[in-house]
């Protein structure tokens, strides 16, 4: 199933909730201090994990395939007052020179990626003892919830999409990581419930890979008619409150490939 999330881009932008505080409050209680860090955020988007990351002294470039996305991510920055460079590249082949970072950070992205590929560059750019995390923030399709009618509703309209059913739970970088000679594995996870009005939620799915990143504007449209009916239906409340699951995976850069 091919993507193309920058056709989606105003509705990625304007209707997908960032990261919560939580979740780099966990990130570097395990971790440490961003503060004057050089991290990479790979896979960008629009910059929602690469916003937390500068809100505690990062120091950013995001790397993005999709220009599109970038342009929507730097309106972003200027409403919010803080802003950081970001340049179009793919994870598998980053426009970066050796051993030039501290951290790489990857947000909701890795399964798009050759993760064999990403995970080499990924050791190459940063410095030895750098790391990495793999950050997550899925909806969950708990049982009579939302996510789960929202889910068999892109079923409907997009019978080949393949990310439904999750638990939220991504180990699938850690072989790569390893073979790019990562040590040191950790994980941690949390349920959280985000607040999405019925329009957010609507345009939350509208920017998604089932339905804005894979269908036609007519194809949007039309499901996006229906989801509206359906919330009015069955899920009446505002906000919504949809279960979400935050993960988070990291390592540290013992030895690159290069170096065996």
């Amino acid at each position: 199933m091919s993507q193309n999330f920058g056709a989606a881009a105003v509705d990625f932008a304007e209707h997908r909730a960032g990261y919560p505080e939580v979740f780099f409050e966990r990130l570097e209680t395990y971790c440490g201090s961003f503060f004057g860090k050089r991290v990479l955020d790979l896979g960008a988007g629009t910059g929602l994990l690469g916003q937390g990351l500068a809100s505690r002294g990062a120091r950013l470039l995001g790397i993005e395939p999709d220009l599109r996305l970038l342009v929507q991510g730097k309106r972003l920055q200027e409403q919010r007052g803080r802003s950081w460079p970001a340049c179009v590249g793919i994870g598998e082949l980053l426009p970066v020179k050796n051993q030039s970072f501290d951290w790489v950070a990857a947000g909701q992205c890795w399964h798009w990626l050759n993760g064999d590929l990403a995970a080499r560059e990924a050791a190459r750019v940063l410095v030895p003892g750098g790391r990495i995390v793999v950050a997550h923030f899925d909806w969950l399709p708990v049982a009579g919830s939302v996510v789960e009618a929202t889910e068999a509703l892109i079923l409907r309209h997009n019978p080949t999409w393949s990310l439904g059913g999750g638990n939220g739970f991504h180990y699938e970088s850690m072989e790569d990581l390893r073979s790019a000679g990562f040590r040191g594995f950790e994980t941690f996870s949390l349920e959280v419930d985000v607040p999405y009005s019925p329009n957010h939620w609507r345009g939350r799915i509208r920017g998604s890979a089932g339905i804005g990143a894979s269908l036609a504007p007519d194809q949007v449209q039309a499901f996006d008619r229906e989801l509206a009916a359906l919330l009015a239906a069955r899920f009446p409340e505002d906000p919504l409150l949809i279960p979400h699951r935050l993960f988070g995976l990291f390592a540290w850069l013992a030895q690159s490939p290069g170096q065996a």
